[in-house]
Formats: C-alpha cells, structure tokens, sequence
C-alpha cells in the first residue's frame, strides 16, 4: 500500500473519529446519547437506515453472492426494499403516534408497555444478543476488507484495528456521532462505488466481451435463483424491520411521522435496486478476474467473500486504492457503530435500568458508554472465532426475528396481549432457530432454522393465548 493510500486512509478514520469527540460535548443525557434529540431529518435518518442495514456486511456478502451466482444474488436485497415500505405504512404510524412511546429509547420497552416486565426483559435479552453477534459480523467484514487488500496486515490483527476504531468513537459520540456518520459514511461508499470500484475494475478485466465470454450464462440471469433462497432471505430479513432495535432507535429519533416515514422510503430504494446491483456487479467482476487468473494467480479456490476486496487492491492505483478503502470501511463502520448503540440501550435501559433510575443523566450516560465499550470488546472476541461474515450476519438476524417478530406483530397490530403467550412463544421461537443452527441438521426443502423458528414461534403464541383466554 503506497504512503497516498495510507495517509488518506488514516485522515478519513481520524475524522470518524473526530466527529464522536465532537458529539461527546454535546451530549448531556440519554435523549442525546440514545435518540439523538428525537429531532433528527428525514435524509440524515434515511441515509443512516440504509448505511446500517446493508453497511459492510451485506457489502461483502453481496460481493460473495455476485462472485458465486451474478446478478440474481441481487434479489437478497429486495427483500430489504419491501420490508423498509412495510414498515413505513404499517409500523411507523404505529410507534411514533402513540403518545405511550413518546420518551422509550428501545424496542424492548415497546414489549414492556405491550405485556409486562418479564416479557420485556426477555425481548431485551434477544435483541442484545443478536446484536452482539450483528456487530461481530461487521467487525469481520472489515477485517475481511483489510486483510484482503492489505497483503502484510493479517486477518486478526486487522480485526483490532477495526474494532477499536468503531468502538471508540461509537463510545464517544453515541447516535448523533452514528447518525451524522452514517450520512458521511453512505455518501463516501456510493462515490466510490460509482466512481471508482466499478468502472475501473470493468476496464481492468477487459470489458464486456470477456465479461460474456468468461462466465456463464446464468451469471446474467435474474432467475439463477431457488424459491428457498428467497424464502430463506424473506423469513430473515423481511421481518427484521419490525423487530430490529437500530431501526425502532431511528423511528424514536425522527421529527415526527411523516419524517420517519420518508425516511424508510428512501432506504428502501437505495437498498434496491442501487445497493444490490452495485454489489453483486463488482462480486461478479471479481469472479471474471478470478477466472482469468488476474487475481491469486494459482489458486483453484477462493473465499467468494474475499474476492472483490483482493480485486479492488489488485487494479486501483495509489491514492484511489485509499478512497475506495475508505469507502468500504465506511460500510463496515456505519454498520457496527449502529449495532453498538442498539445493544448497549437494551442493558442500559432493559436490563440495569432501574438500578440507573435514582442516578444524574451524567452518570447514566457514563454507564452507557463503560457498556458500549465492553459490547464492543465481547464481540470483537465473538469475530476473531468467526470466518464467514453473511452467515454470522444472518444467524443473528434469524435468533431476532424468530424470538420477536410473532409477539410484537400480535401485541401492536392484533391486540393480542397475553403475557404468558409472548414469553413462551420467544422464548421457543428463538431457541428453535438457535438450537437447530447449532446442530446443523438437514432441515425440510432445504430451509433455514429461522422458518421453523419463525413457526413455532407463532403455533405456540396461538395455543397460549387460546388456553388463556
């Protein structure tokens, strides 16, 4: 790496982290630390939703998706269109018009005010740990980033210099500094995939002839795809817009409706097509360059999730090779800060709340950012076990949505308020997924746990409700 790309490299990340010094003198309590005021723009939330739910995760697993199946690995990310205009009709009008959630910071005491104490605490409890595991998985998507493009800077060692940078300005800032971020963030990756990764890599492996004539047919083919797959991603990320804690931290944070709901609209179509077709074209061009022997000149295999960041080091020149890595970590940052926040509100406020209930808004937010700090920590130690970023990701997304989405939908939508049947149905929901993950068996029709997570979920919430009522 030429001393241009490094040095903009490090600029970029000193001013990541400047902005979190920034926003730590302006914040004075948790409305600032955990909600951003709950006065914050439409563009600054939309930019920020997208900017957390694709981030670098689905960055470099959509790499992956483009460099294993082209262009229809594309069709992960619709999911993540129709779920963010779900939420804006349905849920949004929902949360941020009731005057019972005016001052909640998180989701869990959304389930609180729904059905009781205990039921919240064990919303709580699921969401931290998703997002404990959502966070490793950005971690390991920038290590990838790193380790991949850097040839001296190995996976480990990348992996804390990652974690230290989200961490602390994420401890500093809280989610004004993620928010604000995030717009920064969303802004520099997009240039630079426009800009840059794209054109450059398609020059690079010799235009669109080679292109055609290298890959297969079914690489440009928007039906290259199995129903389970998009049942797979339909059961996982569909439903997590109505569960996912950064998600209900951005509605709380809006100005008012109309502001959130615009906000979801705009994620929405940055997420499809953009986000979605940028990604798998450069995983599909990593492929190209993989087959022609342009990159890993050798190697018979390749992580497909390492291809596009060993593409990008392999055919940028100094001084664009430090923007488009600047970019790339913007993703991975935008993404993990985001997750930090989300994890460190629910044991701030869901689990040691009411041990902080006596204490000044300087103490609580001094706690807020020690449990920010330890979060990051823990699942830097979860990400240096871990090698694949999509599946961590979406292990974490489907013990969520498996434990939360039946007893919010039933307890919002359906007025279906039993106590008893939300904690039994998360309680099985979110084990069923966990438990069959862990054993990896051969499940029916080739679905995830999550579907049986999912339906279990819903039978046993039915069932108790019925004998309870």
């Amino acid at each position: 790496m030429s001393i241009i790309d490094l040095s903009i490299f490090i600029v970029y990340m000193l001013l990541m982290l400047g902005v979190g010094f920034y926003f730590m003198r302006k914040n004075t309590g948790q409305d600032d630390y955990y909600v951003g005021g709950r006065n914050i723009g439409s563009w600054h939330i939309g930019l920020s939703v997208v900017a957390t739910d694709v981030g670098g995760g689905f960055s470099v697993g959509l790499g992956g998706l483009g460099f294993m199946m082209g262009l229809s690995g594309s069709w992960m990310l619709f999911t993540g269109l129709l779920g963010a205009w779900l939420a804006a009709v349905f849920l949004i009008p929902k949360v941020r018009a009731n005057p019972a959630f005016e001052k909640f910071y998180t989701l869990p005491q959304i389930f609180q005010h729904l059905f009781d104490k205990k039921v919240g605490i064990a919303a709580a409890i699921i969401s931290f740990v998703g997002y404990l595991g959502f966070t490793s998985s950005q971690l390991l998507a920038g290590a990838k980033l790193a380790s991949g493009t850097f040839p001296t800077l190995d996976l480990n060692m990348a992996l804390l210099i990652m974690g230290i940078i989200a961490v602390v300005y994420t401890v500093l800032g809280g989610l004004k500094a993620v928010i604000y971020t995030d717009t920064i963030q969303w802004i520099v990756l997009m240039a630079g995939f426009i800009f840059i990764g794209l054109p450059v890599s398609y020059y690079h492996v010799g235009g669109w002839e080679v292109i055609r004539n290298t890959l297969p047919d079914e690489y440009f083919s928007l039906t290259n795809i199995k129903w389970q797959d998009l049942a797979n991603w339909g059961i996982t990320i569909l439903p997590i817009w109505f569960v996912g804690m950064t998600l209900y931290q951005r509605i709380f944070a809006s100005t008012d409706v109309k502001s959130a709901k615009k906000a979801w609209f705009i994620a929405g179509l940055f997420e499809w097509p953009i986000m979605a077709f940028m990604g798998v074209s450069l995983g599909l061009l990593a492929k190209v360059a993989f087959e022609q022997g342009l990159i890993v000149e050798g190697l018979e295999t390749l992580d497909p999730e390492m291809g596009l960041p060993i593409l990008l080091s392999t055919v940028l020149p100094p001084g664009i090779m430090g923007l488009m890595m600047s970019a790339y970590f913007s993703a991975v940052l935008s993404t993990a800060d985001s997750c930090l926040m989300a994890a460190s509100g629910n044991l701030t406020t869901d689990i040691f709340g009411r041990f902080l209930k006596t204490k000044n808004d300087q103490y609580v937010m001094r706690m807020s950012q020690f449990f920010t700090l330890l979060i990051g920590v823990i699942a830097l130690i979860i990400a240096l076990q871990m090698t694949n970023v999509l599946e961590l990701m979406l292990y974490s997304y489907a013990f969520m949505v498996s434990g939360l989405f039946v007893p919010i939908i039933a307890g919002l939508f359906w007025n279906m308020r039993s106590p008893m049947a939300a904690l039994v149905s998360m309680v099985i929901g979110g084990g069923t997924t966990a438990v069959l993950s862990v054993l990896e068996l051969s499940l029916p029709f080739g679905l995830d746990p999550n579907f049986f997570g999912v339906f279990a979920s819903l039978a046993v919430f039915l069932l108790v409700y019925k004998i309870n009522n």
